[in-house]
């Protein structure tokens, strides 16, 4: 099982990138984030037009929204709200072998990592610790679990181009490592990109719009991820971060990261 996570930054307006991943990567389960489309205008038939048959969807109109989308048919579907708001940042599926996958948009968290002074970085992280409260009171470690997303954290040093710079930088701030840790250690998550590319490599998933030229300056963050419970850790065959996608024409400033857990 090939899995594929990616904030798209609109489904509609990067249908045909998604079309080109999916036809040269060849993912069995593609997670998008940041759709930003309503379940009722959600591209259906553009998958399914080349095999990817089983979607599931939870979209609004121009902010936010969730998909997974898949070869494989799965058994059962799910979303769930998070800190008491409905914006749609969450769906999970179970697919046969009772593997289940649940795909995530984590809050960005706004500008000043403040929860007094910010609204949305106090969102941000409450919404990490009501993720742990809930994994931890709902799943067990011997559960077949899959998280992956845009969880707007980049947790180690060597997750962002400078560690010193963007120590006070939301995204990379101790109070946001500190509780993306938290919720790692709840079910003993294995970070399959960090298993297979440990440390100190640097690795990014997501560059600024703002950079003229963002290869040359490669200034990074990992803010994608892609987790495991322990009874999938030895199925971990691959994981890659398709860097040669922020090349594309008009692409989203994340870039895909995969996973493939070899379950035969």
């Amino acid at each position: 099982m090939r899995i594929t996570t990616w904030n798209i930054n609109s489904v509609r307006h990067r249908i045909g990138q998604a079309l080109k991943l999916l036809d040269q990567f060849k993912p069995d389960v593609l997670c998008l984030q940041e759709t930003k489309c309503p379940d009722e205008l959600f591209p259906f038939d553009a998958f399914r037009d080349i095999s990817y048959k089983y979607i599931a969807v939870n979209g609004m109109k121009a902010y936010n929204g969730v998909a997974l989308i898949s070869r494989i048919p799965f058994v059962s579907e799910s979303a769930l709200d998070w800190t008491g708001q409905s914006d749609c940042r969450h769906i999970s599926a179970t697919f046969p072998g009772d593997i289940e996958i649940h795909n995530f948009y984590v809050p960005a968290g706004g500008d000043e990592p403040d929860i007094e002074r910010n609204d949305k970085f106090a969102h941000k992280l409450n919404f990490i610790n009501e993720m742990t409260d809930w994994f931890s009171s709902n799943r067990k470690k011997s559960d077949k679990l899959v998280l992956v997303g845009d969880l707007n954290i980049a947790p180690l040093e060597s997750d962002v181009w400078s560690h010193k710079q963007l120590i006070k930088v939301v995204s990379h701030t101790p109070i946001e490592t500190l509780s993306l840790t938290q919720l790692q250690e709840t079910l003993n998550w294995i970070d399959t990109t960090r298993l297979i590319h440990p440390e100190p490599k640097k690795l990014y998933s997501w560059w600024s719009y703002r950079a003229r030229d963002w290869s040359t300056s490669d200034r990074g963050r990992r803010l994608d991820h892609i987790w495991v419970t322990p009874p999938l850790k030895s199925f971990i065959d691959e994981a890659s971060i398709l860097r040669e996608m922020r090349g594309w024409e008009k692409p989203s400033d994340h870039v895909p990261v995969t996973t493939k857990l070899d379950l035969d």
